[in-house]
Order: C-alpha cells, then sequence, then structure tokens
C-alpha cells in the first residue's frame, strides 16, 4: 500500500472524503471531489513531495482514477528516481 505522505497530500484535494472516513485503494478520485484544477495542484504537490516528474504519457484521467492507479504511477516514478 502507500505511504504517509502520499495519504496526507492526496486527502488534501478530496473535499468530499470525511477525517474519519478510509480512503481505500478503489475509491474514485472523482467522486470524493478531485477536479481538473485538482489534478494539477496535486500533481504539482506530489511531484515535490517525493522529487520527481511524471512524463507526459501519466497525465491522464486514467492516472488520476484511484488511489491505487495513482500510487503505482508514483511508485514507478520514485523507483526510476532511486
Amino acid at each position: 500500500m502507500w505511504d504517509e505522505t502520499f495519504e496526507t497530500t492526496l486527502r488534501g484535494f478530496l473535499p468530499f472524503l470525511g477525517e474519519d472516513e478510509e480512503l481505500t485503494p478503489d475509491t474514485p478520485l472523482r467522486d470524493v471531489g478531485l477536479d481538473s484544477l485538482g489534478t494539477v495542484e496535486l500533481l504539482a504537490a506530489l511531484e515535490r513531495a517525493y522529487d520527481v516528474h511524471f512524463q507526459d504519457d501519466a497525465l491522464s484521467l486514467e492516472t488520476f482514477r484511484t488511489p491505487a492507479v495513482l500510487w503505482a504511477a508514483l511508485s514507478a516514478l520514485i523507483h526510476q528516481a532511486a
């Protein structure tokens, strides 16, 4: 699963997810409030937090569909940078 930094960062962009609600791997991010502007801001926040850069092919709605999909894309970047 993902680390605390990822969940904390992601939750900051999900206004419809309560603090005590569970964020599951399959939670549809759009359903909990991630909009297009939030997606861009989340992308920048994740790049800063993990010192990575998302490539153009990762910049799709599919990448930001669920936490699991987003974490998989981010994890791949983290491992490439290591």
